[in-house]
């Protein structure tokens, strides 16, 4: 297990003065979030007669947080070559209490920054960008388990269903949301720490000129605006912001907004201020 991997997990919770500030908080367990996810799942089926084998083979069949995404995932997943009861035994077997536990806390991510989400049961169900995430956090702990071929088979087939393309070997904290996520590249020797959101087609890369430790460093509280693309082995400083389409080629400090090509420093940030819990897409 990494690192950051054993950290504990942590949240950033919005006031309503529209600052933020990343702190251990009382945020719902895995088992919480599992009994709104039920009960979402109840109710749509009593509703909705169409979703009912879904949901039973999806939700309510299971008891825990764990055994629903396995199942989700293995759903989505499955093909020719990768059997979907297979990858389901595959998946609860690794799905461990600690990766529960950041699943959970990717959920509360989701359900707290995108306004557009309506219940935990609808991002379990239907947003690719938390389910590409979480099949990566599968992929990991079979990469850190000298399992790297089953790893690199599992992010190729994440990358063909999901249109996210993350390597096992990135390091990648709790409380992270990929909006839409279509179109995200993330590289191998990549961090990103707690609490970052990242929205479509942005790139972690390479400059192509490096080996060894060649991308990018993200600390807590950032968030990276579509189609941005950062490249090389620099750090974008905790609580920044990097601006829709911009491309960095060079560190950037903690408190800021970067934008444009190549990218440069336009505003500088309150200490409280956290974007990515403020989701504010305006430079």
């Amino acid at each position: 297990m990494s690192r950051l991997q054993s950290r504990p997990a942590t949240a950033v919770v919005p006031f309503p003065s529209g600052k933020a500030e990343e702190k251990q908080v009382d945020a719902p367990t895995a088992a919480m979030i599992w009994q709104d996810i039920h009960a979402a799942a109840v109710e749509v089926a009593q509703h909705e007669a169409f979703l009912q084998p879904r949901l039973q083979a999806l939700v309510l069949a299971h008891a825990g947080l764990a055994g629903a995404m396995a199942a989700v995932l293995a759903r989505r997943l499955a093909s020719a070559d990768m059997d979907e009861q297979a990858l389901h035994a595959l998946f609860s077997d690794v799905i461990d209490n600690e990766v529960t536990a950041r699943i959970a806390a990717d959920l509360f991510a989701v359900r707290t920054r995108d306004p557009a989400c309506g219940d935990y049961l609808h991002v379990l169900l239907n947003l690719k960008g938390f389910q590409a995430l979480q099949t990566y956090r599968i992929a990991h702990a079979l990469w850190l388990q000298h399992r790297q071929a089953l790893a690199h088979a599992l992010a190729n087939q994440a990358s063909l269903v999901f249109a996210v393309d993350i390597h096992p070997a990135a390091r990648i904290g709790c409380g992270v949301m990929f909006d839409h996520g279509t179109g995200i590249v993330i590289g191998e020797t990549t961090l990103i720490e707690d609490n970052v959101s990242i929205l479509q087609n942005v790139t972690l890369g390479g400059t192509g000129k490096e080996h060894g430790d060649r991308h990018p460093k993200i600390r807590s509280g950032v968030m990276i605006g579509a189609g941005a693309k950062i490249l090389g082995n620099i750090e974008v400083g905790t609580m920044s912001k990097v601006a829709a389409g911009s491309v960095v080629l060079r560190p950037v400090p903690p408190h800021c907004t970067v934008a444009g090509v190549p990218a440069r420093v336009v505003r500088h940030h309150l200490d409280q201020a956290c974007p990515s819990a403020e989701m504010d897409q305006t430079i």
